[in-house]
């Protein structure tokens, strides 16, 4: 009995101490990922403003052939979205909310799961005769405790996703 009693002692101490140091910590995150990609920015900004090129070099659904896509708005620039649903990879929306040719598209990216919405872009610039490539996201999980510690690890979950996107974008790029 004083065993059951220590581990329920000891379960509610770390309980504790997950929804407490929670409040501790900040409800914003930043990750961001860049790439150096030897194509012209026009040719790196068709694959970035159609929201239907990008299943050809982000990994999520890579990972979840299976995973269902749907497409809504224009084909490409601000208003374009795609939607997704995945068993492996969870549900979400991505809209793109300005295009400005060849430099920038920025989007806001909804995950029903989490009741969340990051903001994010991902932003070219010339690079000799080559093009720098960054993508970023910012979000904000609120006051929920349990969601800032998501916040605190977002780097580590989703830095290795952006990084193999990017590697797929300039393997695509790249090709003649």
């Amino acid at each position: 009995m004083k065993i059951v009693k220590a581990l329920l002692v000891l379960i509610l101490v770390l309980a504790a101490v997950l929804v407490l140091g929670g409040f501790l910590l900040s409800p914003k995150f930043s990750v961001a990922r860049s790439v150096s990609i030897a194509a012209p920015p026009d040719k790196v900004y068709a694959l970035v403003v159609d929201p239907r090129r990008w299943k050809d070099w982000t990994v999520w659904n890579q990972r979840d052939p299976q995973m269902q896509m749907s497409y809504s708005g224009p084909p490409s620039g601000a208003g374009a979205a795609w939607s997704w649903q995945s068993k492996t990879e969870g549900d979400g929306r991505m809209t793109f909310t300005a295009a400005t040719a060849p430099t920038r598209v920025d989007y806001e990216l909804f995950f029903p799961d989490f009741g969340t919405t990051s903001t994010g872009d991902v932003s070219l610039a010339p690079e000799g005769a080559g093009t720098r490539v960054t993508w970023r996201i910012n979000g904000d999980m609120g006051s929920n405790p349990l969601m800032r510690w998501f916040a605190l690890g977002a780097d580590a979950m989703i830095g290795k996703d952006f990084a193999d996107g990017l590697a797929g974008l300039k393997t695509l790029a790249e090709k003649p």
